[in-house]
């Protein structure tokens, strides 16, 4: 359970508190090759762990039509404050892509599951 923090300002506290209470999942929590459908508000990416933050994704027009292997980072709320290895509902998720210089950060996290049980 998260305690607030007195040197973070109130809007961050209640920001990570509204991320436990949304769900998600820590990657340093996934078994190797974990399989996780992120459905963000306009692209659905189905990433496969290979380790704690690499992944191989695919799903998205532009930065992945085909699958790539990327590093994630980790979520965020929108600004520049990161989660890190963490995948949230409502945040964005961000990661880094071979091909870019700047890391990438999706639209908001609808959905999170777990295929790899499917």
């Amino acid at each position: 359970m998260f305690t607030p923090h007195p040197n973070l300002a109130d809007d961050v506290n209640r920001a990570i508190v509204q991320s436990e209470i949304e769900g998600g999942v820590f990657l340093h929590d996934l078994p190797p090759s974990t399989v996780l459908e992120i459905q963000t508000l306009t692209t659905a990416i189905p990433p496969y762990f290979s380790a704690a933050n690499d992944a191989m994704i695919s799903g998205h027009p532009e930065f992945c039509p085909s699958p790539v292997q990327v590093a994630i980072a980790g979520s965020t709320w929108g600004g520049s404050m990161l989660k890190l290895q963490y995948v949230g509902r409502g945040m964005h998720l961000e990661f880094r892509h071979p091909e870019y210089a700047m890391p990438i950060v999706t639209s908001p996290i609808q959905e999170i599951r777990d295929s790899t049980l499917a």
